[in-house]
């Protein structure tokens, strides 16, 4: 094996026509080395990926200096196509990838591209969507599929030639529990076949790395702040307690051993241990102890060899965490429904993938939607938006505000500020400044909504829903792309719009989202509504888990087996977060504009320019 790094860099630089930028940045990749990048939503993760294998500058305007390698190329002289044999790339949004009709073609195309064999493409498909646990979906069509499966689609593209370097965008940003063990499968398998490096860019790691902890992620981090800069670089055992804090403050999701370690304050602490150090034990409302019980819940059971119905069970009143001064009478969760579904089925083109799907959702409620990536959650929501009709059934009610899973779909303006005031009375166009500086949006108000990053995106895509107040919101995988406080505060909103006598029914795969937010659980599973549940008795229910395809991590586990009910989870959730969020006192974010951080001023001829989007 070549010992030539794989992936090289030297002061490499870019600043976008907007002022935003990442670098300098000094890393080197041997064969089967792993790096992780972190960073806050807008900190130019993407940005440096593109760099990496060439979008930027071939294909994305920038000032770049310093110097890359890709595989023992000079990236500046190459062309994007003249990398694809040595790089595969999954981006942040799979559905900006796809070029052709059907799944197979579209693994197939970057075999044709490199001109492989005809009897060679077939196998070689047949490899990379077994890999990517895709391999049910080869005779698909691909505008058929879910964001979750077009991501498991991607990655058996980019690993299909089995490339010298996986460059990979947050890869499990939609995916289900076996999804995502199906990325890191496939990442240790190219790894261990090939001697593939890789650069994995990814928000949600205590998914990412399972009940393994840091240990299963990538042996070296890269940490960006929120100007592009490099914060801190290494191997992860060399992860210290005031790092680890650093990286919470700065808005980076860590796995909950790290989280809770770096809490404490003790970077030696097992999980449980930690988990007591933060939480303190006079917090265990329940007196429950030891592992949590195996078996069903008496409040959510399913019989997965039997097919049949969990049962149906009543949120208890909603409290929220101490100090809020707000409670959720049972009173105000038997109200008139604001919106309602009967026998409502949805799919593509009459072959339905959920059927008889009732639903009253009403004043108050935060409702989650979980299921496995193609259980039909994203046709369900647009159904009950009015965008689609159902196959069957009827949906009846106040008109919804929808928040899409992929945000650049429902932008209709030129700029920030703008997409804000599409639709909006002239009478209520002084909400829009609040709104802008409630989701960091000022200093973007008049930047084009499609030269965001993709955090960015859903920002104003919440932004641009909640500005209009509508009572009933629907929210497709709210959390996508977002960073720690992003995702803290955009559920903060939903709650809020509930709260003040609103309905929201959100898609997740967020479980800890779902428990911290949630008063009832809808889950799908084999064509149908499985269970309408709470998310204490859902945790607690493995048989159910299997049933549907959910994994709770070993976090939200042990925190069902502490709490006495939703209400006690519900604050020990808020205890974390308030923690967390805690530390972004303590710590020097970098606050300049990214412009202003690279020496760029107004009379900068890229100062204005409206493209280039950083991650």
């Amino acid at each position: 094996m070549s010992a030539e790094p794989v992936v090289a860099t030297r002061s490499l630089e870019a600043v976008l026509p907007s002022g935003d930028g990442v670098g300098p940045v000094d890393l080197s990749l041997g064969p089967g080395e792993r790096m992780l990048v972190l960073g806050p939503s807008g900190s130019g993760k993407s940005t440096l990926l593109r760099l990496l294998h060439g979008a930027i500058p071939h294909a994305f305007r920038a000032t770049v200096s310093g110097c890359a390698k890709l595989a023992g190329h000079d990236v500046a002289s190459a062309t994007v196509a003249g990398l694809a044999a040595h790089a595969g790339v999954v981006a942040q949004d799979p559905v900006s990838g796809v070029c052709l009709a059907t799944v197979e073609q579209e693994v197939a195309f970057p075999l044709e591209n490199l001109a492989m064999p005809r009897s060679a493409i077939e196998p070689a498909v047949d490899v990379a969507l077994a890999r990517a646990g895709a391999a049910h979906l080869r005779h698909r069509g691909t505008g058929e599929l879910s964001g979750g499966e077009l991501q498991r689609v991607a990655l058996a593209a980019a690993i299909a030639a089995e490339p010298a370097a996986l460059l990979l965008d947050e890869p499990t940003a939609m995916l289900d529990a076996a999804g995502i063990d199906a990325v890191r499968a496939a990442l240790e398998t190219a790894r261990a076949a090939t001697g593939a490096a890789s650069v994995l860019v990814e928000h949600r790691l205590d998914e990412l790395a399972g009940d393994a902890g840091a240990a299963a992620l990538p042996e070296r981090w890269l940490v960006l702040g929120p100007t592009g800069r490099v914060r801190w670089q290494g191997h992860r055992e060399a992860l210290d307690v005031e790092t680890l804090r650093e990286l919470i403050a700065l808005g980076c999701w860590l796995p909950a051993d790290l989280e809770l370690a770096a809490l404490a304050g003790d970077r030696d602490l097992e999980l449980e241990a930690a988990l007591a150090a933060v939480l303190g034990e006079a917090s265990r409302a329940s007196g429950r102890s030891g592992e949590l019980a195996v078996g069903p819940d008496p409040s959510a059971s399913c019989d997965p060899g039997a097919g049949a119905v969990a049962s149906v069970t009543t949120p208890a009143a909603r409290s929220d965490p101490p100090g809020t001064g707000r409670v959720h009478p049972l009173g105000a969760l038997t109200a008139e429904p604001l919106l309602r579904a009967e026998g409502v089925a949805v799919g593509h083109r009459r072959a339905p993938v959920l059927e008889g799907f009732d639903l009253a959702l009403r004043p108050g409620e935060v409702v989650a939607l979980v299921g496995a990536n193609g259980t039909g959650k994203t046709t369900l929501l647009t159904a009950l938006a009015g965008l689609t009709r159902p196959l069957a059934g009827s949906v009846r009610g106040e008109r919804a505000g929808m928040v899409f899973q992929h945000p650049e779909h429902q932008f209709a303006a030129s700029t920030v500020r703008a997409e804000l005031a599409v639709g909006l009375p002239a009478s209520l166009q002084d909400r829009i400044g609040p709104m802008l500086e409630r989701f960091g949006l000022e200093r973007l108000a008049e930047r084009s909504p499609h030269r965001l990053s993709g955090g960015q995106q859903r920002r104003l895509s919440l932004a641009a829903m909640l500005v209009h107040e509508r009572r009933v919101l629907l929210a497709d995988e709210p959390t996508f792309g977002l960073d720690r406080h992003a995702a803290s505060a955009a559920l903060g909103a939903l709650r809020e719009a509930a709260d003040s006598g609103g309905a929201v029914l959100l898609a997740c795969h967020d479980l800890r989202a779902v428990a911290a937010h949630a008063d009832r659980v809808l889950v799908l599973a084999d064509g149908r509504l499985l269970a309408d549940t709470t998310p204490l008795a859902l945790l607690r229910d493995e048989r159910m888990h299997v049933a549907a395809g959910l994994r709770p991590s070993r976090l939200l586990r042990a925190l069902a087996a502490r709490a006495v009910d939703d209400a006690a989870l519900r604050d020990e959730l808020a205890r974390l977060e308030a923690a967390a969020q805690a530390l972004r006192g303590e710590v020097d974010l970098g606050g300049a504009p990214p412009a202003v951080d690279r020496g760029i001023s107004s009379a900068h001829p890229f100062a204005t320019a409206s493209t280039g989007a950083p991650a």
